[in-house]
């Protein structure tokens, strides 16, 4: 019989949305199992590099590796982590057991003399490092000045603040979860940003062979979210996905039918199209999810998406 434990350490980037994150769950394990939890806090890769692109150091897995360490060493039980911050792909040893509800997914226009994206003088500077983001802020406004700007959230609106920037893109979910959410001037619609795949959500990370761990943390999956994430992660998973791929992947459903749009930019040259791709159906287990997912990215590459994708690769070679 697999005992689960009473008490279990969460090893947490040290930011303050991370810190949040991992509080959060750490209430929720108190609450809901009355275990005794523990926060390891830890520096990653990803929060000392801030002068390069992502891409150009090794992507989003800067963010986890370090937390993976502490999980392998035994110095914690499980990490949390910001779903769309998780390579598709996890090592040998890992899985990911657990997706909460989901918080707003979209992103955020933050500014302090624009009211929108639209409102915008021409060639205002614009701050984000998501190339995601960049393509399609280019789509709509291929005047703008997109700069990139790296830091956790608090530093990345200090520098708006400071007038380095005109105006910046965030998640939304962050601003939200801590508290900021009157520094959104507007929420922008789907159809002009459309969100990265796990956008909002909230993954927990164990060691494989911690069976019991794993069966008590997947009580608390929310179901919806589970099934939609899996769909958004196997577009980019198909894909190829990285930090050098313009991706966007992002699930609706509509009542029991999951509605799955994904989005393909070129990611060295704006005036490419986007490549938009949508399929639904009914879905009731991660198998039709992560199938609906692999035809929304079949239509991608069938739509002109191999020259997009051959041109990451060699982004991300360069």
């Amino acid at each position: 019989m697999n005992t689960p434990p009473l008490s279990c350490t969460i090893a947490t980037r040290e930011s303050r949305l991370a810190l949040w994150q991992a509080e959060h769950v750490q209430a929720l394990l108190r609450e809901r199992f009355g275990w005794t939890v523990d926060l390891l806090g830890m520096t990653t890769r990803g929060d000392q590099i801030l002068d390069r692109a992502l891409s150009k150091v090794g992507g989003k897995g800067l963010f986890v590796k370090e937390l993976e360490v502490a999980l392998e060493e035994g110095r914690a039980h499980l990490a949390v982590h910001s779903l769309k911050d998780v390579p598709m792909e996890l090592p040998a040893g890992f899985t990911l057991c657990t997706v909460l509800e989901r918080e707003d997914p979209r992103d955020a226009w933050v500014s302090n003399h624009f009211e929108s994206v639209q409102a915008l003088p021409l060639g205002a500077k614009v701050g984000t490092s998501s190339l995601r983001r960049v393509v399609q802020l280019k789509a709509v406004r291929p005047d703008l000045d997109v700069q990139p700007l790296r830091g956790n959230l608090d530093t990345r609106l200090r520098k708006l603040d400071e007038g380095q920037y005109d105006g910046i893109v965030l998640a939304a979910a962050g601003l939200k979860r801590l508290g900021l959410a009157s520094r959104i001037r507007a929420v922008i619609d789907p159809q002009v940003m459309l969100p990265a795949a796990g956008q909002g959500a909230l993954g927990i990370e164990v060691r494989s062979d911690n069976v019991a761990l794993r069966e008590a943390l997947a009580t608390l999956i929310d179901t919806p979210t589970w099934l939609a994430v899996h769909a958004e992660r196997a577009v980019s998973r198909a894909l190829g996905g990285s930090c050098s791929m313009p991706l966007a992947a992002h699930v609706t459903w509509r009542g029991a039918t999951m509605v799955l749009e994904a989005r393909l930019g070129h990611p060295t040259d704006a005036a490419q199209p986007l490549l938009m791709a949508q399929v639904d159906g009914a879905v009731t287990d991660v198998a039709g999810a992560e199938a609906l997912g692999l035809s929304v990215a079949q239509l991608l590459r069938d739509g002109g998406g191999m020259a997009y994708l051959a041109a990451a690769e060699a982004l991300a070679a360069a």
